[in-house]
C-alpha cells in the first residue's frame, strides 16, 4: 500500500509540509507553474534550497504582491494585516483553478481552523476573522498541499507524534502560551509533546492539515522507502529544523488501540447483537462477546469494543447507551495489522468485492460474503459454486 508518512520532530507549519512534499513530486518547477495560476490572488511561490545543521532541504517562499512574508514559518502566521472571513475564503477555494477533491480537501482543512478559533475566541464561525490564517500566503499552502496530495495519491497518510514547542508566541490577540489556543484544539486527541525548544513548532496550519489528512499519529512501522523530502523552516535551531516526509509501500502497521470491556448479565441476546453491530456501524474496529461464569452461578458476557483512540468517547457512550452496564473498563494497547484495500473483479456471474491484505512478506485475499451470496441466489447457484468460479477469475487477475 503506498503510504505517506510525516515526520514532526520540529513540529510542522504549512509552509514545511508543502516544501516536503515537493520534494517528492516529480517535477517541482512544473507543479509550481501551475500552483502560481489557480487564481490565488497576488501570489507567486517559489522555492530556494535550505540547510539546517548541515542537511540540505528546499525552503518555499511566497511574495504576496512585491512583498515576501518576514517571517513565513513557525510564527509566521500570526502577523496581523487585512482579514478575511470564513466566507470570503470560502469563496475563493470554490473558484480557484483546481480539482474538485482538492475544493473540497482545504475547504475541510478550513473548516477545522474555524472550529478552533471560533471556540478559542468565543465566536460563531461565521464571525470568524483568520487574522492568523486567512491571509493569502496560508491559503496557498493549504492548496498547495491538498493539490500535492492528490497528486502522490498515497492510499494511506500518517503522522508521527507532533512537537508543539515551548514558551510563548505573540499573535494579533497578544501574547499567547504554545501551542497557540487554536492549535491545541485542533490538536485535542491527538499524540502532541513538548521539547526544549524555546519557540512554537507547530501552527494552525501545520496542525489543521496533519488532523485533516493523518489516518493516524504513530511511530512509522516497517516502510520500504521510495522517496524522501526534507521542508525547511526559516529559524535555526540546535536541532533539523524541517518537516521530514517519506513516501513508500507500507509492508505492515502498527497503531494504538482502545479496547473498552464490560460484564453483562441481564440483557437479552437480541438486544447485545444490536448494540454489537450498532458499535462496527459506528465506527468500531471490531465488537464481540466472550462467555463467562458470573456470581451466584448466572452466566453472562464480556462485551468487548476496540476503536481507535479519538473514538474511545464516542463508544463509551454508546455502550453505555445501549447496554445495561454500569461501568466499562478500559485498556490500551498496539495492534499490528496487514495493510488493506479494496477493489471489484467482474466475472460473467457478476462483480465481486475482494478485500486484500499486504504485509509481513503476505497477501491474503478474499470475497466478501455478501456478493457471493447475492450472486448465488440470483445464478441459482450454490455458495460454493459460486466461490469456485470467483477463484478461477482471481487467479488470473490476481495472481492468487
Amino acid at each position: 500500500m503506498k503510504t505517506l508518512y510525516f515526520e514532526c520532530n520540529m513540529g510542522a507549519a504549512g509552509d514545511m509540509l508543502m516544501a516536503a512534499l515537493l520534494e517528492l513530486h516529480n517535477n517541482p518547477k512544473e507543479f509550481l507553474g501551475r500552483l502560481n495560476n489557480i487564481g490565488i490572488p497576488g501570489v507567486a511561490v517559489t522555492t530556494e534550497k535550505s540547510s539546517k545543521c548541515g542537511i540540505m532541504g528546499t525552503h518555499v517562499k511566497i511574495k504576496i504582491g512585491n512583498l515576501e512574508e518576514a517571517e513565513h514559518e513557525h510564527e509566521h502566521e500570526h502577523h496581523h494585516h487585512h482579514h478575511n472571513d470564513y466566507h470570503s475564503i470560502e469563496h475563493l477555494i470554490e473558484h480557484l483553478n483546481v480539482s474538485d477533491i482538492v475544493k473540497k480537501n482545504a475547504l475541510g482543512v478550513y473548516k477545522l481552523i474555524a472550529e478552533a478559533e471560533s471556540h478559542a475566541h468565543g465566536v460563531p464561525v461565521d464571525k470568524i476573522h483568520f487574522h492568523e490564517v486567512g491571509e493569502m500566503d496560508a491559503v496557498t499552502d493549504i492548496v498547495g498541499v491538498c493539490m500535492l496530495i492528490e497528486e502522490l495519491a498515497p492510499n494511506l497518510i500518517l503522522a508521527s507524534p507532533v512537537n508543539v514547542g515551548s514558551g510563548q508566541v505573540r499573535c494579533a490577540h497578544g501574547i499567547l502560551p504554545v501551542p497557540a489556543p487554536a492549535t491545541a484544539r485542533i490538536l485535542r486527541n491527538t499524540p502532541i509533546y513538548s521539547d526544549d525548544t524555546i519557540g512554537e513548532l507547530c501552527t494552525p496550519t501545520g496542525a489543521a492539515l496533519l488532523k485533516y489528512f493523518a489516518k493516524d499519529f504513530c511511530k512509522m512501522s516497517m516502510l520500504s522507502v521510495d522517496k524522501l523530502g526534507y521542508g525547511m523552516g526559516k529559524k535555526d535551531f540546535d536541532k533539523v529544523n524541517c518537516v521530514r516526509a517519506y513516501i513508500g509501500n507500507s509492508v505492515g502497521f502498527s497503531e494504538k488501540i482502545t479496547e473498552l470491556l464490560c460484564n453483562l448479565d441481564d440483557m437479552t441476546p437480541e438486544a447485545v447483537s444490536f448494540a454489537q453491530q450498532l458499535l462496527l456501524q459506528e465506527g468500531a474496529l471490531d465488537a464481540y462477546t466472550m462467555p463467562i461464569g458470573m456470581k451466584k452461578g448466572r452466566t453472562g458476557l464480556i462485551f468487548v469494543c476496540m476503536c481507535r483512540t479519538d473514538a474511545k468517547s464516542k463508544m463509551l457512550s454508546l455502550i453505555f447507551k445501549h447496554t445495561s452496564t454500569l461501568g466499562i473498563r478500559e485498556y490500551t494497547c498496539h495492534r499490528h495489522a496487514l495493510q488493506r484495500e479494496e477493489t471489484e473483479l467482474k466475472t460473467e456471474l457478476g462483480t465481486v468485492r475482494v478485500k486484500t491484505a499486504r504485509g509481513f512478506g503476505l497477501v491474503k485475499s478474499k470475497p466478501e460474503y455478501e456478493d457471493i451470496a447475492r450472486i448465488a441466489l440470483e445464478k441459482n447457484k450454490s455458495i460454493e459454486e459460486v466461490f469456485l468460479h470467483y477463484r478461477s477469475k482471481a487467479e488470473d487477475f490476481y495472481g492468487l
